[in-house]
């Protein structure tokens, strides 16, 4: 019934995702409107958002959809919300976010960086890793993966953690009062109907 008759091609979805056809803030508002609608309650929802944005932060590509979930899970939030709050994580903000965890992480441990050519090019990186991930080479895979994901984790780790408490306390409010808001709404409108 509230299907579309025409159904979006693949190469449109993603585009999509990746510059909205509506517009950035008219795509976010209507992401903020179907959050708030999900059936839980402000801690769940803006708890499970605050995982899958948290876990954006950490150096686990291709996993931040089960992390989050797993998180989400054990602190009885939102694992849909969850789900959502991983778009954080986009083409848009992966390459700042991989930068502030490999520069922040190396001044945390070490204080030395690699040579240019890895801190600029995080896909040939991360295409050495999925390379050494696919011949089982653990050897090159320490060799590629590890001082660029060391650093990355020794900074993610608390930088998860600030981006949950940083997301999670404003979220809560504007759920909290999305959801008075639709319940005095639609409550009135239950109480009118049942007056006459």
């Amino acid at each position: 019934m509230f299907k579309r008759r025409k159904k979006i091609a693949l190469g449109n979805k993603i585009l999509d995702f990746i510059w909205p056809a509506i517009g950035w803030r008219r795509a976010i508002t209507y992401n903020m409107h179907r959050l708030a609608r999900l059936p839980d309650t402000a801690f769940a929802i803006s708890g499970g958002f605050a995982c899958g944005a948290a876990m954006s932060f950490t150096p686990f590509v291709g996993l931040h959809f089960v992390l989050s979930g797993i998180l989400a899970w054990i602190i009885r939030a939102n694992i849909i919300a969850s789900v959502i709050g991983t778009a954080v994580g986009n083409p848009w903000t992966f390459p700042f976010i991989w930068t502030w965890l490999y520069k922040s992480g190396t001044w945390m441990t070490s204080g030395k960086q690699l040579d240019s050519m890895h801190t600029r090019e995080f896909s040939k990186v991360f295409g050495h890793i999925l390379e050494a991930l696919l011949s089982l080479d653990v050897e090159y895979l320490m060799d590629t993966a590890g001082p660029v994901f060391w650093p990355m984790f020794v900074s993610g780790v608390p930088t998860a953690f600030v981006i949950w408490w940083a997301i999670y306390l404003p979220l809560k409010y504007i759920v909290r009062g999305h959801q008075k808001l639709r319940l005095h709404k639609f409550g009135g409108r239950a109480t009118a109907n049942g007056k006459e």
